[in-house]
């Protein structure tokens, strides 16, 4: 008897096909409050191999820490411009680049402040479920509060803190790293 994979058992590598135009690398529009920042890095196989088709789900609070709520408009009094999502591709040396606003950090349902933060999810192919994690800011002070954070061993946080690339440009760069020693963090959500 032979073991097959059947469909419902693999994914991909066709998220180019049905995600690409999906995709949209601008999470804030140019009337967006708060500080612009750009964010690129690499998704890296265990190997240090780039992987050309994952694509990544952002999802983020505005620069007062607040998530703009499903169905609400991008010009109101919250959103101000900012839709809160956004979806990019790797290309085929495994790169991706989005640019939006520094999220401020929010409160969670029980008061407790989060450091800003956003919320990643990324899909592959291989991956019966998405990899879920976060990247934080480097030199932000709430950091050394923030609940999620603080559940992460010390010697494994950086790799859930983005570098800075470009100060003057706020550009920061962040790589997914999905096996080995420098493996990124993920969460089971």
């Amino acid at each position: 008897m032979s073991l097959v994979p059947t469909s419902s058992q693999t994914v991909g590598p066709f998220f180019s096909i049905a995600l690409g135009r999906l995709c949209n690398e601008n999470i804030a529009a140019g009337t967006a409050a708060g500080e612009c920042m750009a964010i690129a890095g690499r998704v890296l196989d265990g190997d240090g191999m780039p992987v050309p088709d994952a694509v990544l789900e952002i999802w983020q609070a505005d620069a007062r820490g607040i998530y703009p709520r499903n169905g609400e408009k991008e010009d109101s009094s919250t959103a101000k411009g900012l839709c809160g999502f956004g979806r990019v591709a790797t290309n085929e040396h495994g790169e991706f680049r989005f640019v939006s606003v520094k999220p401020g950090s929010g409160s969670d349902t029980e008061g407790r402040e989060h450091a800003p933060h956003l919320l990643v999810s990324i899909f592959m192919r291989g991956l019966l479920t998405r990899l879920m994690t976060r990247i934080y800011f480097p030199d932000e002070p709430r950091n050394a509060n923030d609940l999620v954070l603080g559940l992460v061993p010390e010697e494994r946080r950086d790799t859930l803190i983005a570098k800075v690339a470009d100060r003057a440009a706020g550009s920061f760069q962040w790589n997914v790293i999905l096996q080995g020693t420098d493996e990124t963090v993920f969460f089971e959500w």
